[in-house]
């Protein structure tokens, strides 16, 4: 019966940045799976890696688009101190998956989704086929392990290819990361959140 369930009190895991805790109605929860979506180059690696940095640790930075060293170049551009933060240079999903398993991070973050393929497949990675069985079984994993899950998708001015509008149905959390690339000001936009209200809004 439903109303013999008794709901828990979400806790809420604070990424250290105001704003976008204030976009997921409060931060994250344990195995929720959130996607940030938004134009190549925006910055939605540089927020995640920044919100990473604060995060006490087991947290796992995945990154598809960049080598380790450029990712630490990065981190050392802005200044971010990254300690705690364990990288790991990997597009094949298995592998992912397996370090998912090893290092049993809090929050994780994979950079980004389009990039990651599953050897059981034959399509290309960045296809449709790749980017939802991917997505769906990176969500399976964080629900039964209980991590906090960003995935990364890239939206072009066309919206055709692969990413957002395909995982949509799939993730617990849409967010845009959006604005101006002449502004100082970026946006981040929840369009679907499970965890929190869909009005709130995070500036940068």
């Amino acid at each position: 019966s439903l109303s013999a369930i008794q709901p828990k009190d979400l806790e809420r895991i604070a990424t250290g940045i105001g704003e976008l805790d204030r976009a997921l109605g409060g931060g994250l929860v344990a195995g929720q799976v959130a996607l940030l979506g938004g134009d190549p180059g925006i910055g939605k690696s540089t927020l995640l890696l920044q919100a990473l940095s604060t995060l006490a640790s087991p947290v796992l930075y995945v990154t598809g688009e960049e080598s380790a060293e450029q990712v630490a170049l990065r981190a050392r551009r802005l200044g971010i101190e990254a300690g705690g933060v364990q990288l790991v240079a990997e597009t094949q999903l298995e592998r992912v998956l397996g370090a998912l398993e090893t290092g049993r991070p809090r929050v994780a973050v994979i950079d980004s989704i389009q990039t990651v393929w599953s050897e059981t497949l034959q399509s290309a990675p960045g296809s449709v086929a790749q980017v939802r069985e991917c997505a769906a079984q990176l969500t399976r994993h964080a629900k039964r392990a209980g991590t906090a899950l960003f995935l990364v998708g890239h939206v072009t001015k066309e919206g055709a290819i692969a990413g957002p509008r395909v995982l949509e149905h799939i993730v617990d959390t849409v967010l845009y990361f959006e604005g101006d690339p002449h502004s100082a000001f970026r946006l981040v936009r929840a369009a679907k959140n499970r965890f929190g209200a869909v009005n709130e809004l995070g500036v940068f």
